[in-house]
């Protein structure tokens, strides 16, 4: 994907170089075009700090591959949107995002619950409240689904 040079206009470059939060928002927009769809999938610019912009990751194994990638990244993103408005480096901050560009709740197959232990159905009929029994039999039987057999 190529970035327009959208910069070089000078309608542009008067509405957002001299607002950061604006040349957040631009650079945000065209960081998608700056990395693919792989790489969009799997990082999301978070602020603009100077001329700085800081790019959430999903961990430090994407960190080192962002780091290996920066003048590739600001170089695409100084094409299309010209110098002064482009960062001139980037820094990266891990974690909240999956590492595979997949929903977190996908990445792995929910569980079958599992019938409840004697213990555990004794305590839950020690709970008044219908409703927060019920959700009690519920958390438990998914815990149990998921702890590992012995």
């Amino acid at each position: 994907m190529r970035l327009l040079p959208l910069g070089r206009l000078p309608e542009v470059r008067k509405l957002f170089a001299q607002d950061p939060t604006r040349r957040f928002l631009l650079l945000a927009a065209a960081w998608p075009g700056a990395v693919g769809p792989e790489l969009r999938r799997r990082t999301r610019p978070e602020a603009l700090n100077g001329n700085v912009l800081r790019v959430r990751v999903p961990d430090a194994r994407w960190r080192k591959v962002l780091f290996g990638m920066q003048r590739e990244i600001v170089e695409r993103l100084r094409a299309g949107l010209g110098g002064d408005l482009a960062p001139w480096r980037l820094s990266f901050v891990e974690g909240g995002l999956p590492a595979e560009g997949l929903p977190e709740a996908a990445a792995a197959p929910p569980q079958a619950p599992q019938p409840l232990t004697d213990a555990l159905r004794q305590a839950a009929a020690g709970i008044e409240d219908v409703e927060i029994r019920e959700k009690f039999e519920q958390s438990a039987a998914r815990y149990l689904a998921r702890a590992p057999r012995n």
